[in-house]
């Protein structure tokens, strides 16, 4: 029991390294190069994104361009938005939010030069197209050892962040919510799993295109109606928000401040396991799409990023700070659910328990895949099935274990993933920029 205590405490300490001040500045600085290197392209070309977004390619790929979109925002909207925004709160004051914003606008940038990469080095193999960072760091940069590595630790992402992390969400919000046994929950959300995975990204897509639109219309619906009663409080949340990220938040009712520094570390951080800017994860379901054009799918990727933070994650942290809720001392896991009952009563609670396990089997459903492409980029189609059925099995093991470790060992893997992936846009960085050039000159 000590020693596993003290392991517990090491991953903690290495959690906290590995996300320390050399990854917040690689990752950052790679999202305001990229930036100016595209001359901020993700603000002037935002509408022709979402143009493109519902126009029809007959290029090569397995799904369209909007399923790609469905499917990276199903890995990415997720827990990350409803409890990473209160944790974000919680640990970093309000001001964290602006430096989530910050990390959103700047890391579209980078969330492009990821689907763009992705499309020029991806690959026709026996399941379909197959790409990625992975195969962008390897063909491309010239380093496969280095995409050997991202492939490793996103499989084991997928198991962790991706898997028994959501399950285990999802499980005890049933519990709490409706006295349903985590053991029930678990097998129930390993049967749909099984069903919706079994199929290959043409299942994965076709599901996820019906169930995503509808969460996040219910969440976003949800967050409008409670933010209509407190319109006159959203000024007020505003200013909270500007003050704290540059002076840091003095300590108040529960709340025991946050200085300038911690607003800075969990607004980026949050941001980044909200929106996995950086991370590599949505550029191996964007080699999936039906395009002809790198940039197009590159253009069409950067907008899950706008969505997912500059959008959902913003209405949380405003309907959080239109209330006293946020300075009472509640945990992150209570926070937004407490500050929707405010005003909308325990019909919120039960809206936000719901939302919080679509978005949490969502994200299962989308990393389910990234896991897929990581094991078959090192060990071949081969253990595709073995690595489904295991995938599936995970889902039980984690609606029912205590994932308190398993979030530090989330966190660590997650890094693992951003170093070589931001390692290899570096590198590849006058492709991007070519490409871009190249595109928008015949436009």
């Amino acid at each position: 029991m000590q020693s596993l205590e003290k392991f517990e405490s090491f991953i903690s300490v290495l959690s906290g390294w590995v996300w320390g001040p050399p990854m917040l500045i690689l990752l950052f600085g790679t999202h305001i190069y990229l930036t100016f290197l595209l001359k901020g392209l993700q603000f002037r070309s935002l509408p022709l994104a979402f143009k493109i977004i519902f126009t029809k390619d007959t290029g090569k790929g397995d799904i369209s361009q909007f399923s790609t979109l469905m499917t990276a925002l199903a890995a990415t909207v997720g827990i990350g938005n409803i409890v990473g925004v209160a944790t974000a709160i919680t640990l970093g004051g309000p001001g964290a939010i602006f430096w989530m914003w910050l990390t959103g606008l700047l890391g579209m940038a980078t969330k492009y030069s990821e689907g763009l990469l992705a499309v020029k080095y991806r690959e026709n193999g026996p399941n379909g197209m197959r790409g990625g960072a992975m195969y962008y760091i390897s063909k491309g940069a010239n380093m496969p050892l280095l995409g050997a590595f991202f492939a490793f630790f996103t499989v084991v992402s997928a198991f962790g962040v991706g898997n028994m992390v959501q399950a285990n969400s999802s499980a005890h919000i049933f519990e709490s919510a409706f006295n349903i046994s985590t053991h029930w929950t678990g097998i129930f959300l390993a049967i749909l799993t099984g069903l919706v995975i079994i199929g290959g990204i043409k299942s994965i897509g076709r599901f996820v295109s019906i169930l995503v639109p509808f969460m996040i219309i219910l969440y976003i619906g949800t967050m409008l109606t409670t933010l209509s009663m407190r319109f006159d409080q959203i000024p007020h949340a505003f200013s909270l928000i500007f003050n704290g990220a540059f002076n840091g938040a003095s300590a108040t009712g529960g709340f025991v401040g946050a200085t300038l520094a911690s607003a800075i570390r969990f607004g980026v951080a949050r941001g980044l396991f909200s929106n996995e800017a950086g991370l590599g994860s949505a550029s191996i379901v964007a080699a999936s799409a039906k395009t002809k054009d790198p940039v197009s799918q590159a253009l069409v990727t950067m907008t899950g990023t706008f969505i997912d933070t500059i959008v959902v994650c913003t209405l949380t942290a405003l309907v959080i700070l239109t209330t006293d809720v946020w300075t009472l001392g509640l945990s992150a896991g209570e926070l937004t659910s407490k500050s929707v009952e405010v005003s909308l009563g325990y019909v919120g609670v039960i809206i936000i328990a719901f939302s919080t396990v679509l978005f949490a089997f969502s994200t299962l459903i989308g990393w389910s895949y990234y896991g897929e492409k990581g094991l078959e980029f090192l060990m071949g189609t081969s253990i595709i099935k073995y690595y489904r059925i295991a995938y599936v099995f995970a889902v039980l093991i984690g609606s029912t274990m205590s994932l308190g470790l398993i979030w530090n060992l989330s966190d660590i893997t997650n890094g693992m993933m951003a170093i070589p992936n931001l390692i290899g846009l570096l590198l590849l960085s006058k492709i991007i920029k070519s490409e871009t050039n190249k595109y928008f000159i015949k436009k």
